[in-house]
């Protein structure tokens, strides 16, 4: 699977997760360098806390196109620091 934003693969793996539609990439797998945090959170009642990242591919700006979980709830442990994409992020096979 990649995660691809204008052209850029942002993090590409075999070992995604998927979770309510949501692909799921291992920490490994993704290209840092693209993403900036923001100070966005959500709370989901049985994943936890997300935390987002803008996705930043040359001058241009995702804003909060990626989340993560960095201390999920039990039932959600398998996602911990996988980082999952939205807003026009292509995800493919």
């Amino acid at each position: 699977m990649k995660a691809i934003w204008k052209g850029t693969t942002i993090a590409e793996s075999d070992r995604t997760v998927e979770i309510e539609g949501n692909r799921y990439f291992p920490p490994d797998a993704v290209l840092r360098e693209h993403l900036q945090e923001s100070s966005r959170r959500t709370t989901c009642p049985w994943k936890g806390e997300a935390h987002y990242f803008d996705i930043i591919v040359g001058e241009d700006r995702n804003r909060n196109a990626a989340w993560s979980y960095p201390e999920p709830k039990e039932a959600a442990a398998e996602i911990k620091d996988h980082v999952a994409f939205w807003k026009g992020v292509e995800i493919v096979e």
